[in-house]
Formats: C-alpha cells, sequence, structure tokens
C-alpha cells in the first residue's frame, strides 16, 4: 500500500462538514472561518521513544496525538474545529495504521474536528504531528498573562496520574487506571469554554504543574503561594503510590492536560471540578508549602534538548 492507498483508505472522509469547502485530497483544504470569529493554531508533535513507549497501542498514540492538541485549544477557551496530519512511518503494518487512524478519528469525532489533510512519509521511526485550528469570539482568548495578584489558583480534574501511568508502563506494571491517565487524556475543552470571560490566565499541564504555573506566573510578571496539601489526587494513584511519590508525580509529573488556571473564586464558584490550590501574589517568587512548611519543588518541568 502506498502513501495515496493509505491517505484514501484510512484518512479520507466523504462528507465535507460545515466549514470545510475543500478537505482531504487537494494540494490544500478551503476553509470558511465563522463571522466574527478569531483562530487559534496549536501544534504537537509526539516521537517515538521520545514522547511514548515504542510498545504501546496504536490506537492510544493515534488519541493522544489529538488530545495533547485539544488541551492546548481548551487552555485559550476556544472551540476546536479543524486538523492536519503529518505522520511519518516504519516498519508499521496495515493493522497498525488502521488501529492509529480510528484512534485518532475517534479522539476528532468526539470534539467535532475534521481532518482537513496533511501528509505521510516514511522515516526510521514513528513521528507523529498534528496541528488544530481552533475558533473564539474576537478578543476572547484566555491567555497566560493575565493573572493577576488576588487570583486563586485553580486546577482542574486530578494531578499527576498520567506520569504515574507512564512510569508503570515503562516497569511493564499493570495498573489500568493510571495507564489510561497516559494514553487517553481528555482534554478540558468544555471548561475552557466555561472559563472564557471569567478565568484572567490559564495553560495546559503537559510539563508539570509546578512548570506549568511557573510558566504562567513569568508571563503574568506574578508570583503564587501554593498549598500542597490542596492538590487534588486521584484515588487510583493513591492506592498505588505512598503519598510523598504520589505528590511528587502531581507537582513535577507531565501528561495530565488538565487546566491550570487564575481567576476570582466568585467568578467560577459554579464550575465543577475544580480545585483551588493557592493564590496569586505580586513578588514573582513561586512559594510552595506542605503542612504549613515552605519545601523546594523542581520547576523545570520536562525540556526538550535539555
Amino acid at each position: 500500500m502506498d502513501e495515496f492507498d493509505l491517505i484514501r483508505r484510512y484518512f479520507t472522509c466523504d462528507a465535507q462538514p460545515q466549514g470545510v469547502v475543500v478537505g482531504v485530497g487537494d494540494d490544500g483544504a478551503v476553509l470558511q472561518p465563522s463571522s466574527g470569529t478569531q483562530q487559534v493554531q496549536v501544534t504537537d508533535t509526539l516521537v517515538e521513544g521520545v514522547h511514548f513507549p515504542a510498545n504501546i497501542g496504536a490506537s492510544g498514540i493515534g488519541h493522544r496525538a489529538v488530545a495533547v492538541n485539544l488541551s492546548d485549544i481548551a487552555a485559550m477557551g476556544a472551540t476546536p474545529r479543524w486538523m492536519t496530519l503529518a505522520l511519518t512511518l516504519w516498519d508499521k503494518d496495515e493493522s497498525w495504521v488502521q488501529e492509529f487512524a480510528a484512534g485518532l478519528l475517534g479522539a476528532a469525532a468526539q470534539y467535532g474536528v475534521t481532518l482537513i489533510g496533511g501528509d505521510t512519509t516514511q522515516g526510521d521511526s514513528v513521528v507523529v504531528t498534528v496541528h488544530v485550528t481552533g475558533e473564539l469570539q474576537e478578543g476572547a482568548a484566555i491567555l497566560r498573562s493575565g493573572a493577576t495578584p488576588g487570583d486563586t489558583v485553580f486546577v482542574s480534574g486530578t494531578v499527576g496520574d498520567a506520569a504515574a501511568g507512564l512510569e508503570l508502563i515503562k516497569q511493564e506494571i499493570p495498573d489500568a487506571a493510571l495507564e489510561q491517565r497516559f494514553l487517553r487524556p481528555t482534554p478540558r475543552i468544555e471548561l475552557g469554554l466555561a472559563l472564557s470571560g471569567r478565568a484572567h490566565a490559564a495553560i495546559d499541564l503537559s510539563d508539570g504543574l509546578i512548570a506549568d504555573l511557573r510558566k504562567l506566573l513569568d508571563a503574568s510578571g506574578a508570583g503564587a503561594e501554593i498549598d500542597i496539601d490542596r492538590i487534588p489526587l486521584s484515588t487510583a494513584l493513591r492506592a498505588r503510590f505512598d503519598l510523598d511519590t504520589a505528590y511528587q508525580f502531581a507537582m513535577t509529573g507531565g501528561d495530565d492536560y488538565e487546566l491550570c488556571f487564575t481567576a476570582p473564586a466568585e467568578a467560577v464558584a459554579d464550575i465543577d471540578g475544580i480545585t483551588a490550590i493557592g493564590t496569586v501574589t505580586e513578588d514573582g517568587t513561586l512559594v510552595c508549602r506542605r503542612d504549613g512548611n515552605i519545601v523546594e519543588v523542581d520547576t523545570s518541568g520536562y525540556r526538550h534538548f535539555a
């Protein structure tokens, strides 16, 4: 099966959804943006052996490739619309491609995203690059740079699960709940939309809670005081690891794709599934406390080329 057969068989949609004038199959896609909106463009690349182990299922890789991009869309309070795929393959048979496409297109369909084009090629490892376009009302983007002293710092869901799940996958220790948090993260699209006009700043958690919060604070020229004891941990994480290890995963592990945001507490009081973990301060310092005592936490997070 050559490149064109592969695209035709697994990545072509017969119907053209709203906003897609020309989709997969031509030299480029032709799109019709919604009136009165601005676009949000995000891109993420996943490399075999760097971002995911070589032995995980193809469907999970496809799902992750979409979900990690949708998480960025969510953090900016946008609605996802379209995506492109650049796929580099090696040593993969047709059944692998079929499973990958099912995971990729299944995740896209769940959030109303249409695949409109891309590229396939051959290389010496699997590399997946997905580009997603989202839309929001003019001037409505939630940026990293808007945190205001006095804001409450919130996080959605639970954190640390994905990093713990990846560690267990590497050790070949089965734990379905934690593994799925790594393999199939849930982008918080609905939450991002609910935060529009209410949150002052937001970021998605890809490189670790403390590291990503530090990025948000640096962009805002602010600091924060965080109560580690209030960071939400899942039952699965607590059951598998001791509390110190669980908090370590939660603070410095990546790949949760939850949202961390700052807002006046009263502005988001009606939103479920979020936890207040601290307060934004003026002085630019990030202070973490546990049991009332200041503790040192690695704020570097995951870094390419480090």
